[in-house]
């Protein structure tokens, strides 16, 4: 019997930070790497965030490097907007299967973002990166720090390709003559070694609870709004304001566990990360604006990291940040002004209602459908939630020999 050939390459599905990471490692020991993200660039959720817990730091002073460093290295080759269509073989001899898809960009493409101002839908859809408070137009970049550095045409949404009556402005304004509509999506299949799943998380849909009003109330958001809003490069250059009016909000409340322990929508665990994030935001929106007045509701105050108790106790003492334990039943809202009120119940029992100009809902993670998709195409099993199933011994190995697992 003829031993099946080892082959010395890995694919890190997902180029969130964990698969960046990963990307860099494997390529730093001398493995060829191939990076596959579904997205036009890489970077994932950290890319979104304005600054890191418990320090403080930028998030894309951290970011950046890494996105410099693995879109440079001679041992990795981006696969962006891509999708793995099929994984066959056996551990040290995979066949995967990528379709690459047609972002009607060439690499002839600088950057310079002139498509983008003359596209006739220009700062009218909804800016993702963003989480739809800002807007874009059909061709665009996904942030100004993206790796690769190419815009992208949204095919459903570019009037062209989607019924080809369009003045086709981008194209005039190209100077390098990088847009191409005739471009199709391509299929490739590489060999490979081993396989690192870094699917990363999707955030859990805050309309489902409506009690709390999101969606209807414009003065409801999740936590990653409240970070590109507090973002310098956000929607409103770093100035915390509210969306309704565009005025600063003096009082603010965090609402914890919003699709975290809450076996009503089916997710028993907890985040993990939503009571730190949570104190992060409270401190850098006082940092921002000293008046602010913030207030946490929570269930249990879980700063179980390093130096992340030390960061509550500052969030209380230095910076006022009030923190009351309860289970927020529901927010109402004044129709006139959009002014939002919380009812709940104090720790002696007292029931009260308290106004906030501007209410932050603390959401957690849920497995994405990338994970459900990998996991029929791999054969990995997944936990009663539909996370990655790992031994509590090797945390990075899954149930499939060869193919691991890493991010969130």
């Amino acid at each position: 019997m003829v031993e099946p050939k080892i082959v010395g390459a890995v694919v890190v599905i997902g180029g969130g930070i964990g698969g960046i990471q990963a990307s860099l490692d494997l390529a730093n020991a001398g493995f060829k790497v191939y990076l596959v993200e579904e997205k036009p660039a890489i970077g994932g959720v950290m890319a979104q965030l304005d600054k890191t817990f418990p320090t403080n730091d930028c998030s894309l002073c951290i970011l950046s490097p890494k996105l410099v460093e693995v879109g440079r290295h001679p041992n990795v080759e981006l696969l962006t907007y891509s999708d793995v269509q099929k994984i066959s073989g056996q551990v040290g001899n995979f066949k995967v299967r990528i379709k690459k898809k047609a972002r009607y960009v060439t690499d002839a493409c600088v950057g310079c973002g002139l498509c983008s101002e003359a596209c006739v839908l220009a700062n009218r859809l909804p800016n993702e990166f963003d989480e739809g408070i800002k807007k874009r137009g059909a061709i665009y970049i996904p942030y100004p720090q993206a790796v690769p550095m190419k815009y992208v045409v949204n095919e459903s949404q570019c009037l062209f390709l989607k019924n080809g009556k369009c003045s086709q402005k981008c194209l005039d304004a190209c100077p390098s003559n990088a847009i191409d509509f005739d471009m199709k999506d391509e299929e490739i299949e590489i060999d490979i070694g081993a396989i690192v799943l870094s699917p990363g998380y999707d955030k859990f849909d805050a309309k489902v609870k409506g009690e709390y009003g999101y969606g209807r109330y414009p003065n409801v958001i999740t936590s990653l709004e409240f970070e590109r809003i507090l973002s310098a490069s956000g929607p409103y250059d770093g100035h915390v304001l509210r969306p309704s009016d565009k005025k600063k909000p003096e009082k603010i409340a965090w609402i914890q566990c919003v699709g975290s322990r809450d076996s009503t929508v089916g997710n028993d665990y907890c985040s993990s990360v939503c009571c730190t994030y949570a104190i992060k935001e409270a401190i850098i929106a006082k940092e921002h604006e000293p008046t602010i007045q913030p207030t946490i509701f929570f269930m249990d105050m879980r700063t179980h990291g390093k130096d992340f108790e030390e960061y509550y106790n500052r969030a209380k003492d230095e910076h006022e940040v009030r923190f009351i334990r309860c289970r927020v039943p529901e927010i109402s809202q004044d129709a006139e002004t959009n002014d939002l009120y919380i009812k709940f119940e104090t720790e002696e029992g007292d029931w009260q209602v308290e106004k906030f100009d501007l209410v932050v809902l603390s959401v957690g993670f849920e497995p994405g459908n990338s994970i459900k998709f990998m996991a029929e195409k791999s054969g990995i099993e997944l936990n009663e939630y539909g996370f990655c199933m790992n031994s509590e011994m090797a945390s990075l190995d899954t149930s499939v020999p060869g193919i691991f697992a890493c991010g969130a």
